[in-house]
Parts: structure tokens; C-alpha cells; sequence
């Protein structure tokens, strides 16, 4: 167990009622131990300042051609208290919900049929080489001549994509998918409050790392386009939040559970449409304006139809600290 960890542990037991209670200490124990071991933080209890009350002073809107007002979803900023939780230090990995499919037998994302990360280990070791070549050359779109490899080099060639795909936080998935792969997990989708505490803070910062903009502390996206964007979780170590929680600026949105809906006092109208959408939240890096830093901010609200798949939308796990 981190020292961080040690420390949160203690400070759970005594207020649970002091290290001499049988109980209710070594509850908080096993989740706090448990959640260290899945690669979880301890977000601690109390209140924060969510939303903001920032205005498009640079108008960004009418030079973009954003369709809705910027930022008036964010408004206005109001305090939330929040009992302590658990969260996901990183991003859902490609290898950890490969684990939910085949262990589940639940249904795999479309792309991985589009790119062949459908294919086992066990299946390409038993394939003909000239069937290798053709998923080598069709599926994975290696930049090599596949025609006159032999069965080892190209064992080598595939394998070393899908260690890397392995790596690379998941996207593709519905928010159902998301919501699914948690509860398997004994977890929940974080809320929309609880992804935004963990991601600011209790001091209101602008992004996870402080109130300046740095595109080159997390994944904009900017050094390519599409699914070749997304890098490895936890690629960008000063995309950290105050907590140690990282990829919360960038890399992939993820998605949260709440539904859409106006912030307490706001006058913000949804369409029927909208009603029915979940919250996206953090900047993603597949597609458009990576430059602009609206898009990275640690208040932003994004929202989607909770059946929309995005190459760059994946999502995080939360878990009750009680």
C-alpha cells in the first residue's frame, strides 16, 4: 500500500470510530486495500465549486461556427458536497474490457472487427501463413510487405500491434456498454460531479494541472488525426489532477452517469433530445480544434445519445468509499 494510501486509510478508520472498533474499520480496510490493488484513488469527502461562470469574450462561437452558445451549460457555478469515492486512475484499457468480453461473452465493439483486435493470440498462431498475410494486410494495415513474410515474422508484426492496442484506452462504446462493463467490474460510471471534483479539485483550477493552458501536457490530438490519436493511458504525466487521477484533460472524453440536464439556477434550455442524453466529459483527442482550450477544460460539459460510438469517447470506473 503508497504512503498516500496508508494515510487516507487511517484517516477512513478514525472517522469511521477508531482503530479499536471491529467492523466498520476493516470494511473501509478491505475497499481501501481492494481499490489500491485495481488502481483506483480515494477522492476524500467534502464540497468543491462545480461549473463556472465564464463567457465567450473572444468570439469564439461566431469565428468557429459553434452551433451553441459556449460555456452557458457550465453556468452557473455552484457548490456540491460530495461523500468520499473511489475512481479509476486511469482510463479503461482496450485489454481490460477485451477481459469483459471474452469472460462475460459480451458483445465486442464494431471497430475491433473493422481492425482486427477481435482476433485472439490463440486464433493467429493457429492460422495458415497465407491467411496471416491477409489479415495482416486487410485488417491491421501493416506498413510492411506481408506477401512474402513467413509465419514467425508475422506472428511478431501482429502481436506487437495488439500489445500496444491492449494499452490504449477503449472507445467505441455506448454508454450502456460502459455502464455494463463497470457493474461487472462491482463498480459504477463516476457521476458528472464526481468526474469533475476528481479531475479540479477543491480549488476551482482550470485543468486537472492548474489554471495555465499547456497543449503539450496531454493528448490533443494534434500529432494526428482519428483513432491514431489516442495514446496509451497515463502517456502524459503531467495531465494529473490534484489527486493523481490522469487523462482527465485529454486523450479520450469519457463518458459519466448523469443525464443531461441544466445546472441548479440555470436558464439553460434543452431540446427533447437532448433530455434524453448522457454527459460526456474531457477533451478528446480524434477529432477537430485541438488547439483550442475550451475543449480540455476540466468544467466543460459535452452530451451525446447514450448509444453513440466515437473513436474517441471511452470512459472510467467509479467506486462508493462507505
Amino acid at each position: 500500500m503508497s504512503h498516500r494510501f496508508l494515510c487516507l486509510w487511517l484517516l477512513l478508520i478514525l472517522t469511521a470510530g477508531g482503530c479499536g472498533r471491529e467492523g466498520p474499520g476493516e470494511a473501509v480496510a478491505t475497499a481501501v486495500e481492494r481499490a489500491s490493488a485495481e488502481g483506483m484513488v480515494l477522492i476524500p469527502a467534502g464540497p468543491f465549486v462545480m461549473g463556472s461562470d465564464k463567457r465567450d469574450t473572444e468570439g469564439l462561437q461566431a469565428r468557429y461556427g459553434f452551433e451553441k452558445t459556449l460555456y452557458v451549460n457550465e453556468h452557473p457555478p455552484h457548490r456540491v458536497d460530495l461523500p468520499s469515492f473511489f475512481i479509476d486512475r486511469h482510463e479503461v484499457t482496450n485489454a481490460a474490457f477485451k477481459a469483459f468480453v471474452r469472460q462475460a461473452g459480451y458483445p465486442e465493439p464494431p471497430v475491433w472487427i473493422q481492425n482486427g483486435y477481435n482476433v485472439y493470440d490463440e486464433k493467429l498462431r493457429a492460422a495458415h501463413v497465407s491467411n496471416l498475410r491477409w489479415i495482416a494486410s486487410d485488417y491491421f494495415q501493416l506498413d510492411l510487405d506481408t506477401r512474402t513474410m513467413e509465419k514467425e515474422a508475422l506472428l511478431e508484426a501482429l502481436f506487437e500491434v495488439q500489445r500496444y492496442r491492449d494499452t490504449l484506452p477503449v472507445t467505441g462504446v455506448t454508454w450502456f456498454d460502459a455502464q455494463n462493463f463497470c457493474r461487472w467490474q462491482g463498480k459504477r460510471l463516476p457521476t458528472e460531479a464526481e468526474w469533475e471534483k476528481a479531475a479540479r479539485g477543491e480549488d476551482g483550477r482550470e485543468f486537472p494541472w492548474g489554471d495555465e493552458w499547456r497543449p503539450e501536457w496531454t493528448n490533443t490530438g494534434a500529432a494526428s488525426e482519428g483513432p491514431e490519436a489516442v495514446m496509451p493511458v497515463g502517456s502524459f504525466p503531467r495531465d494529473r489532477s490534484p489527486y493523481g487521477v490522469m487523462d482527465m484533460g485529454g486523450n479520450v472524453s469519457e463518458w459519466v452517469a448523469d443525464h443531461y440536464a441544466p445546472y441548479p439556477g440555470s436558464t439553460l434550455v434543452l431540446d427533447p433530445a437532448e433530455r434524453e442524453h448522457r454527459v460526456v466529459r474531457g477533451g478528446g483527442a480524434g477529432v477537430g480544434h485541438y488547439s483550442l482550450s475550451l475543449f480540455f477544460r476540466s468544467a466543460r460539459r459535452a452530451h451525446a445519445d447514450p448509444a453513440m460510438r466515437s473513436t474517441d469517447v471511452g470512459f472510467r470506473c467509479a467506486m462508493d468509499a462507505g
